[in-house]
């Protein structure tokens, strides 16, 4: 007898949950931000905003069904199962914080405080779960397949993305490697710089984008489904040694960015949780491309 499908809830630690771990009392949460000039109110609203739809999402689930559920900062410790149907339910970018930990299972977002948070990726309000979770598991949702980005080293570390990979120094110190097309047969440039960025559709509309609209780039940037990625060096510096002519560019289904390591230690992390980068030294080869696996997000 097959298993019942099991609702995986994931949320995060509120701004006032964070407050209280800090200052110990709403009181004196309450005076460390009224000496910034916010008030305590809001920012409580909104906590507890939360937590009403986190509960009014778990009682939408069927009661034949398991449930779990997993806060943010536990993600990498916690075992999603094929069978999960996973209900993200916050801002859009904790949905991009638990995509890389999944393999296929759908996903939903619910949006925990709508005309706040752009909606993008949590695409539904809490009333919306009961109908959504039955298909979800039945597979009969439609969902849209978001394209992710890979990064991985010559050592096996393997890192997954749904919005972009940063690789560079880990400090502002300047990053220093090799880079070109895994396919090609010219020799990669070397460069000095902050750090090369790669990634998604999703990732177009944040970091990739501002770098895009800094420069002028006459590159098209990829929507969310598109199977392409873009890349940006981040300020490269010319010089006697280093050069300039592998800024940006786009990679395709079966294109690679390879870059060698040419200082003592570089870093690449995904999203922004620098918490969880590979480490990578001098001589270290990673390899940047599309990823097998894609987000498979209902609509």
């Amino acid at each position: 007898m097959s298993l019942a499908p099991r609702a995986v809830l994931v949320h995060r630690t509120t701004e006032y949950e964070e407050l209280l771990a800090r200052h110990g009392t709403h009181g004196q949460a309450g005076f460390f931000l009224s000496s910034r000039g916010r008030g305590i109110e809001e920012v409580a609203e909104r906590h507890h905003r939360a937590l009403r739809v986190l509960a009014q999402v778990a009682a939408a689930v069927p009661l034949q069904w398991r449930q779990a559920r997993v806060e943010r900062a536990d993600l990498d410790r916690f075992l999603f199962a094929p069978e999960d149907v996973v209900v993200v339910v916050g801002q859009d970018g904790l949905v991009a914080n638990a995509a890389k930990y999944l393999s296929g299972q759908p996903v939903i977002g619910i949006d925990t405080d709508p005309g706040r948070n752009p909606g993008v990726l949590v695409r539904h309000h809490m009333a919306d779960a009961a109908m959504l979770l039955p298909a979800a598991a039945s597979r009969r949702g439609t969902t849209e397949e978001l394209t992710m980005v890979e990064a991985v080293a010559d050592d096996t570390q393997r890192l997954l993305a749904l919005n972009e990979i940063y690789l560079g120094a880990p400090g502002h110190q300047t990053a220093r490697y090799r880079i070109g097309h895994d396919d090609e047969a010219a020799p990669p440039e070397a460069q000095a710089s902050s750090g090369v960025l790669v990634g998604t559709g999703t990732g177009s509309t944040g970091w990739l984008r501002s770098l895009w609209q800094e420069r002028g780039s006459t590159l098209t940037l990829p929507g969310p489904a598109d199977p392409r990625l873009v890349w940006f060096v981040r300020e490269a510096w010319p010089s006697p040694a280093t050069g300039t002519s592998l800024v940006e560019g786009t990679l395709q289904r079966t294109d690679q960015l390879r870059l060698v390591v040419e200082s003592d230690r570089l870093v690449a992390f995904g999203d922004g949780i620098e918490s969880d980068a590979l480490e990578l030294t001098w001589g270290q080869t990673i390899r940047l491309g599309i990823a097998d696996t894609t987000l498979r997000l209902l609509l």
